[in-house]
Formats: C-alpha cells, sequence, structure tokens
C-alpha cells in the first residue's frame, strides 16, 4: 500500500493564517522524512476551510520545499478555472517536480455553491463544464498550433510552455462519487478518487471500475497500472490508545463540519440544489474491532488502524488519501503522522 498526506486543513481563525500556513510547510517536511509516499492537496474558499486558499501556489511552495513526494491535487475545481492557465502552471509544478504531480479533477464542491458564486459563476455549469475543461487542458499540454473552440472555451496559441516534465502530460484523475462517474472514468481509462465511505462500498466502486475497464476491452495490464493510481481518501488520527484518539479527533470534527454548516446555510443560494453533507460518525458509531460495513474513519491505537488496513487491503484498496483536517495541534498530528510510519506502515509497505 502507499500513504498520502492530505492537506484539507480547516482553519477558522483568520487571526493567524501566517503560521497556519507555516506550519503546513513544516509538515510536509516531516510528511517526506517518514518515508509517505504523496502530499495531496484540497481546494476551497472563503471561510478558512482550506486555510491556504489557493492550492496551485501552494504547490509551488511545496515544490521546493520536497524532493521525493509525489504532489497531489484531490481535487482542483476545474470549472472555476481557466484550462489553459492550469496546463501552464501544472506543467510548471511537474518540471519543478521533476515530474511528480497528480492532477486530480472535479466539477468542484458538491457542498458550497457559494465558492462558484464568489469567482462569479454558476454551480449549475460545473458538470457540462469539467468535460471541455479537461478536454482543452489536455490539448493545451499536447497539441501545437491549438485552436479550441467549445461551448464554454474558445482558445488559439501556437503551444503551451513550459512543456511538461511527464509525458504526454502530468498523470490526470477524477474524482468519482458515485457509480455512473466511475464507470464513465472506466470507459475512457482515467485513473479515479474515491472518498471513502465504508471499507466494503469502496471496494465495491474498485471492482465496478475494474470490470467496467475490461468491459471496455482494457487489458489486464493497463487495468493493473489503473488500479496502482486509485487514490481513496479517509480522515486519520492516531494516539496510543483509541479512547485517546477518538476523544482528540472526533469532538474536533463535529465542531469544524457544524461550522461549516453554518456558512452552508448563509451563504448558499436557495436557487441551487447542493448536496447536504451528512455529520461525521460519532464515538458511539466506532465498534469493538472495525467494522468494513461502517463508515468509520482511520481513528484509533496502531493495533486498530492496522486492523482497518488490513481490511482494506484485503478488499483491493491499495493508495490512502489520509487528512486530520487540520484540526490536531502541530503536536498532536506528528505524533499520529510518527505512530503511522513506525507503527503501522512496514506492516504493508514492500
Amino acid at each position: 500500500m502507499r500513504f498520502g498526506h492530505f492537506y484539507y486543513p480547516m482553519k477558522f481563525d483568520d487571526s493567524r493564517d501566517e503560521q497556519e500556513i507555516r506550519e503546513c510547510l513544516a509538515e510536509a517536511e516531516l510528511v517526506e522524512d517518514l518515508g509517505l509516499d504523496a502530499i495531496w492537496l484540497a481546494e476551497h474558499y472563503f471561510t478558512g476551510e482550506c486555510v491556504y486558499g489557493d492550492p496551485l501556489v501552494f504547490a509551488g511552495a511545496l515544490a521546493v520545499k520536497t524532493r521525493r513526494v509525489d504532489i497531489g491535487f484531490g481535487i482542483l475545481e476545474l470549472p472555476l478555472h481557466n484550462p489553459v492557465r492550469v496546463a501552464i502552471q501544472t506543467a510548471l509544478l511537474d518540471n519543478l517536480t521533476r515530474g511528480r504531480i497528480i492532477v486530480g479533477t472535479a466539477r468542484g464542491s458538491n457542498y458550497n455553491a457559494y465558492e462558484y458564486i464568489g469567482f462569479g459563476t454558476n454551480p449549475d455549469l460545473g458538470p457540462e463544464q469539467l468535460e471541455e475543461a479537461e478536454d482543452l487542458l489536455v490539448q493545451a499540454w499536447t497539441t501545437d498550433n491549438l485552436e479550441f473552440k467549445g461551448k464554454h472555451y474558445q482558445a488559439a496559441f501556437p503551444a503551451s510552455r513550459p512543456r511538461p516534465y511527464q509525458k504526454p502530460h502530468p498523470r490526470l484523475a477524477r474524482a468519482c462519487i458515485d457509480d455512473e462517474s466511475v464507470k464513465a472514468m472506466a470507459r475512457i481509462g482515467r485513473p479515479i478518487l474515491l472518498r471513502g465511505r465504508s471499507t466494503n462500498h469502496t471496494a465495491a466502486s474498485i471492482r465496478l471500475y475494474r470490470d467496467t475497464m475490461a468491459e471496455a476491452g482494457y487489458g489486464e495490464e493497463a487495468i493493473e497500472n489503473n488500479l496502482d493510481q486509485v487514490w481513496v481518501w479517509r480522515e486519520m488520527h492516531l494516539a496510543e490508545t483509541d479512547d485517546q484518539a477518538m476523544n482528540e479527533f472526533l469532538p474536533a470534527q463535529y465542531d469544524a463540519w457544524a461550522n461549516m454548516q453554518y456558512y452552508r446555510t448563509n451563504w448558499n443560494p436557495p436557487q441551487y440544489s447542493m448536496d447536504r453533507q451528512p455529520p461525521p460518525m460519532q464515538r458511539e458509531g466506532y465498534a469493538a474491532t472495525p467494522d468494513p460495513d461502517a463508515g468509520e474513519g482511520l481513528v484509533g491505537s496502531p493495533k486498530r488502524v492496522a486492523e482497518q488496513l488490513a481490511q482494506m487491503r484485503d478488499a483491493g484498496i491499495r493508495n490512502l488519501m489520509l487528512t486530520n483536517r487540520g484540526l490536531m495541534s502541530p503536536e498532536k498530528t506528528a505524533k499520529s503522522l510518527k505512530l503511522l510510519s513506525e507503527k503501522v506502515m512496514p506492516h504493508f509497505q514492500g
């Protein structure tokens, strides 16, 4: 298995932005030193849901702070960007990192209509804009003398520079939230990012992806290559005991959810239909031993988390994007990451 650290730093106190951003940079160095495989960046605006704001700019800082780890976007809300500019920015990052960039895309937040409104656009356009934006992104990376004439984007230029370091372009993945989106990406052979629910639910999505690729005519080598690029997002916090980990993390996670519900209630315009995020699982939802049919986070002692990871590995999950959403202090986050690196990861590598 491969382990990624997912930056989702929910910092609602705007008096500490500079300090929190610097702590994120220090955390990146720790993550690399501890042997994790990747750093992933979320994208959200206007509330402190992601304290660094712009993941593309922040990735530039990570590119020069790190030497080895992959840097992935999980995800870029592509309809909020000009795809040609994203092609240039990600190609620059790809060169700065010598090919360590993974570009994850999606239509944008499922819950935050105000992010679209804040950038002067309409969340109802997101799904159809995404398809066209990805097409233009790939063409901008790879095509000379480009003339693109779409419904939402028109562009013409001799070439996009710099050229990406990876050939023909940086690794590209799409975040999927339902079976239809999983099947759509499988048919075109594009790797996917999954929001972890229960272990068994996630395993079913991976099986659906594999089966759909096979039905679309892809060979076993191509299917295995794509499965090696499927990453699953889960909350994670470790401490010495199950009770300590849950008492530290779960109340903070619930408070953050409640804070975001306040923003969504007050800032999402009523004319736009957005999903309502369910509350996170509380302590009473965690069984005495990990339940592969429950939406448990990887929260607990090293022993409990290792048991969960064994279930996930056996279910076909290969790569994890792990986050405490920046809700813990730097000291507790460092302790959690060290427990993961020293007492858990060695059982699932090699």
